[in-house]
């Protein structure tokens, strides 16, 4: 059994170092660039999130106030269904949306980190075994 996982080995020494398998080379490097320029961006849409997400109740409570209903209820609805309000609300949508966008290709890129390093580990392991 041992010989037939050192031929597996050796085959798959083969199809990465020189053939490629038609497999993507990883540059780890390219993904910490990328990590590094994006970190700055990512804060930055975070941090709108957050302003949003805290100045949607800021603008509920100032509509609130400025409804002439004679009911929570009515005043409520006032400031839930006004404009200003749901302008708000697009702009909170399109903030969550660039922060995830950028958190998932922020992990995207730890992700081909890790998969590089793996096939590091692999290779390493693989020329212990040939050699």
């Amino acid at each position: 059994m041992a010989e037939r996982w050192e031929y597996h080995l050796l085959g798959l020494y083969y199809c990465l170092k020189e053939y490629d398998c038609n497999m993507k080379t990883i540059d780890p490097h390219k993904a910490i660039d990328f990590m590094l320029k994006n970190a700055g961006a990512y804060a930055k849409a975070k941090a709108e999130v957050t302003y949003l997400e805290e100045f949607r109740k800021s603008k509920k409570a100032i509509l609130f106030a400025r409804a002439t209903g004679n009911t929570i209820a009515d005043r409520e609805n006032y400031a839930y269904a006004h404009p200003e309000y749901r302008e708000v609300l697009k702009g909170l949508q399109e903030a969550v949306e660039r922060a995830e966008a950028l958190k998932w290709e922020l992990v995207a890129a730890q992700a081909r980190i890790d998969v590089w390093r793996s096939q590091e580990a692999s290779n390493r392991a693989i020329d212990r075994n040939t050699n």
